[in-house]
């Protein structure tokens, strides 16, 4: 059959034609291609249709596909001419003529290539619209060809696009259906062409009322986004443009997938690109304004691109990024209607070790907003973000620490969540020396404020006051009292105590505190100053040993003396004018004088504050109220009303205070025991290591080889020295 349309077509074209056909020279080749056209025509008209298939099956067979260059070349005009002649029949043919003119496309000749863009070219033109069924292959020999090495190539292969696309746009039988596939496969070419043409064809389609583009964008987006980050400006320009335009039919069209599409500009908005974060930044912005319900499964995704976007370098994304945080935060979304809790909870843990102040702050923001939205689902995976929240604490910015304290705060509403937060938090003091030195006063007042000072300061104690880490309890109590004497966060507390032993409430304050508070002598002595328990500092004071008054003991008592200066013991320096009715503070006063080196600031303030209350008063007055006496009396503050002091007297005789001193003395003896223990401990060390040098030493002297290296002789050597040695 083949051999027999082979032959057909050799009778029906002359041998001067087929010569022509194939000569080097174009005008030779196109007069030859105009015969052609001549001889195909009549045929046509006749419906000899056989005849123009054995001509078409010869110049394919024996021209296209030949190895001689010039004979494809008089192929590819010859199969136009064939179609030109054919005019309103050629539909019937295409099957035929179009195959081996794409298959021209890949010619390593650039010169057939270009005339196969010229002969499809001449083809589309007289076929039009039937041309569609050979859509899809066409688009991806003109997308490989709009990268052509060869500028003729590219020249022929835009006319030919333009062509192509102006039937596309006035044909009804295109399918974007089957095109969309090819598109998403070709969208992550990195060819700067290609991509001009792919752009091109985007926004074509797109202009076109009968083809769904919006519809399909989920397909091409991420595509598209890529280019933005072109290094050609133009390209650049084109994908904005096009994205742009889509942006703008997203926000008038009814039906639109943000699913998909959000998913996509997660991914975009952590582009090290600038122009695709600030992009990707905005979509985000107008699909929550405009996604509804339709986000609400995404929540969690956009968090996380939003987040670290609030402490970009360029300032249109910090804005824009923060205005979607708002309106993302202001969502009253349901756990039961998609929002995911979990994940949006990981989320702002994981933001919270972010190194951008602005991004921890607002995760934490987000923590607080979920407690107060749904405090009881929250509290469910309180697990997962409690140890975060804990280690926030070291954050080197306050207002981080801060939002963290408001959050553990809000936790902290019940009784078992404030347990945990006092001893997770003492825990985290122990471990974290810095933490407490650095952010301790602040955690502890900001605790105060946002909790009841009083219901923190007796949850504190109760752990202290079984604290088996003696050193770190008493550090503890010290910076405890010290924020207790100093704070405006606890002047209520301080009220509270300095009612002293008058009412119900100063006395089992004073007691909730007292066992803990002995963990530290100044500060137990601080604690009997504020609550007027003057006859029990006293004794506190004059059971000191000598292992009590040590640097420690004196930097503490120094902080005490100048504190007594301040306005929060204006009350204890205006009862030293009353020296009769408050013996047991002048004892006590002049017993921390006595503990104080004479050369110290503080026993020159002590000294010169003792030395305004007259001595002559102060004997007389004191002679008719004697120190053996009523202590009750001597301690309770001036009032009118008896029944009053009848309450306080009997408040104060039900403490046994004798049983109170014997407790600090206990506790300052766990204490002595606790530190002896150290040093012992450290001598071995330092004998062990002197032994060790020793031996080394001797070893040393006992080779020969080692004696160039031999220190000065001494007569005798410190351990300090043989260690630095």
């Amino acid at each position: 059959m083949v051999a027999a349309d082979m032959a057909d077509g050799l009778s029906i074209i002359p041998a001067a034609v087929l010569r022509n056909l194939a000569d080097k020279l174009y005008e030779k080749r196109k007069n030859a291609a105009l015969e052609i056209e001549g001889i195909v025509k009549p045929l046509a008209l006749a419906g000899e249709h056989e005849k123009i298939a054995a001509v078409i099956n010869w110049l394919t067979v024996e021209f296209t596909y030949s190895p001689q260059a010039n004979h494809r070349k008089g192929g590819l005009i010859g199969l136009a001419a064939v179609t030109v002649g054919l005019t309103t029949e050629a539909a019937q043919h295409l099957e035929q003529i179009v195959p081996p003119v794409l298959n021209s496309f890949h010619d390593q000749d650039s010169r057939v290539r270009y005339y196969a863009c010229e002969a499809l070219y001449n083809i589309a033109k007289v076929v039009r619209g039937d041309f569609i069924i050979f859509f899809n292959k066409i688009f991806d020999a003109l997308c490989k060809l709009s990268a052509d090495s060869d500028g003729n190539v590219q020249s022929a292969a835009h006319l030919l696009d333009k062509l192509v696309k102006d039937i596309v746009t006035e044909s009804d039988q295109f399918s974007i259906e089957e095109f969309i596939p090819l598109l998403r496969e070709r969208m992550n070419v990195l060819n700067p062409f290609v991509r001009q043409f792919l752009v091109g064809w985007i926004t074509v389609l797109d202009s076109v009322p009968e083809i769904d583009m919006l519809g399909f964008l989920p397909d091409f987006l991420d595509g598209l986004f890529n280019m933005l980050s072109d290094s050609s400006h133009e390209i650049r320009q084109q994908a904005d443009s096009a994205l742009s335009e889509f942006l703008q039919e997203i926000k008038n069209s009814p039906n639109v997938d943000y699913g998909r599409m959000a998913e996509i500009l997660v991914q975009r908005a952590g582009s090290p690109d600038e122009f695709t974060r600030l992009t990707s930044i905005t979509w985000i912005n107008e699909f929550v304004k405009l996604g509804g319900d339709q986000l609400v499964p995404y929540y969690a995704n956009i968090l996380g691109a939003i987040l670290p976007c609030i402490s970009d370098k360029e300032e249109k994304i910090r804005v824009v990024s923060r205005e979607t945080n708002e309106e993302l935060r202001a969502t009253k979304a349901d756990p039961t209607e998609g929002f995911d809790l979990k994940s949006i909870l990981f989320i702002a843990r994981r933001e919270l070790n972010s190194e951008w102040e602005a991004t921890r702050t607002e995760s934490l923001h987000w923590i607080a907003t979920l407690l107060a939205l749904h405090r009881a689902e929250v509290l469910t995976y309180l697990d997962d973000i409690f140890g975060s929240l804990l280690s926030a604490l070291s954050d080197p910015s306050d207002e981080v620490v801060l939002l963290v304290l408001e959050v553990q705060a809000c936790i902290a509403k019940e009784p078992h969540h404030f347990n945990c937060l006092v001893s997770c938090l003492l825990r985290n003091f122990q471990n974290n020396f810095l933490l407490l030195e650095k952010r301790g006063v602040l955690i502890v007042r900001r605790l105060c404020f946002l909790l009841d000072a009083e219901r923190v300061y007796r949850e504190f104690s109760k752990f202290l006051e079984s604290e088996h880490d003696l050193d770190f309890a008493s550090i503890m109590v010290q910076a405890l009292n010290l924020i207790l004497l100093t704070s405006s966060e606890l002047a209520e507390l301080r009220a509270v105590l300095k009612k002293g032993l008058t009412s119900s409430s100063g006395k089992d304050l004073f007691l909730s505190l007292y066992s803990s508070w002995c963990h530290s002598s100044m500060a137990t002595i601080s604690l009997c100053l504020l609550a007027q328990v003057y006859h029990h500092a006293s004794s506190i004071i004059q059971s000191l040993g000598e292992e009590d008054v040590n640097v420690k003991f004196l930097m503490q008592l120094d902080k005490l003396i100048r504190l007594l200066e301040t306005p929060i013991f204006a009350y204890l320096r205006l009862q030293l004018l009353e020296p009769a009715k408050h013996p047991w503070l002048l004892r006590s006063l002049y017993g921390l004088l006595m503990l104080l080196p004479q050369q110290s600031a503080a026993f020159k303030i002590l000294k010169t504050r003792l030395k305004t209350v007259q001595s002559s008063t102060f004997s007389s007055e004191h002679r008719k109220c004697p120190l053996s006496g009523d202590q009750y009396a001597q301690i309770l503050p001036i009032t009118e009303d008896n029944n009053r002091n009848q309450s306080a007297a009997h408040i104060y005789n039900a403490i046994n205070f004798a049983s109170k001193l014997e407790e600090f003395e206990n506790m300052q003896q766990r204490h002595r025991a606790n530190a002896r223990s150290r040093v012992q401990s450290r001598n071995f060390t330092s004998s062990t290591v002197l032994q060790e040098i020793q031996r080394s030493e001797k070893a040393r002297r006992s080779s020969p080889l080692t004696e160039i290296s031999r220190p000065p002789s001494r007569s005798s050597w410190s351990v300090s020295e043989l260690l630095q040695h």
